[in-house]
């Protein structure tokens, strides 16, 4: 039913979570995105912006033709939709799941990648650009944590959404980036309560990375240059 083009990374486990969560079919079609397969044409068909994941729903519920969804943000809200399960209908709970969402995608997927760009893989070490990102990165982590001191469960309040489910893969690289969830007591409970949910589990059990180098070739497919080389040469297929 679902076909889900994938890379295990923070944003692609949240898809995959998400699929594993609701107990849809879904087929993994992977995105080697260090060889730079997300700038192939028919993956820019469906995802635009040549980034990972996205998603082709074969029986989407208008029961019309299959349609591609992009951006992680927009693919949870469209499968909880799809199934009505992980999203309340009620105006004020849902708008609070979707504000958090919006936070994830504005703010901690962003700064949290940021921070772990210039601090673990940028090949020049750029002191200024590291504490700026370390200093948000921080801050975010406090919003949280105070967020689930209110709610004494999970993030938009007593049930489990797709909130968590946006916010939980970027939780996960808090070791390698330096952080202790020690000094997020809030924290730290919520993400011991998600990480134990099979279906949590399953979701990031899917695929790995190849053994491969991770060479220049791989930086400038992941960081942008390649992008930069294609810009105004490659002709990106309507979807």
């Amino acid at each position: 039913m679902i076909d889900l083009h994938y890379a295990p990374t923070p944003n692609g486990w949240k898809i995959s979570i998400m699929l594993e969560e609701l107990g849809l079919p879904y087929t993994v079609i992977p995105v080697n995105i260090r060889a730079g397969e997300q700038f192939r044409p028919e993956f820019l068909a469906i995802s635009p912006n040549n980034r990972i994941p996205a998603i082709v729903d074969h029986a989407p519920a208008d029961g019309g033709g299959p349609f591609s969804v992009f951006e992680t943000g927009a693919i949870l809200i469209y499968l909880a939709d799809k199934t009505g399960r992980f999203l309340s209908q009620e105006l004020r709970a849902r708008s609070t799941v979707i504000q958090w969402v919006m936070w994830q995608m504005g703010g901690l997927g962003p700064m949290l990648g940021q921070h772990g760009h210039f601090a673990l893989y940028a090949a020049e070490k750029i002191p200024y650009a590291i504490e700026r990102y370390r200093d948000e990165t921080a801050r975010l982590y406090g919003v949280l944590d105070r967020q689930l001191g209110k709610t004494g469960a999970y993030i938009a309040g007593d049930e489990y959404s797709i909130a968590d489910i946006a916010c939980f893969p970027w939780t996960m690289t808090h070791k390698a980036q330096g952080f202790t969830l020690d000094d997020f007591p809030n924290i730290k409970r919520w993400y011991a309560a998600v990480r134990a949910r099979p279906q949590v589990q399953a979701g990031l059990a899917i695929g790995k990375f190849v053994k491969e180098p991770f060479d220049e070739e791989s930086r400038k497919n992941m960081f942008g240059a390649r992008a930069k080389e294609l810009s105004g040469k490659t002709e990106v297929p309507s979807s």
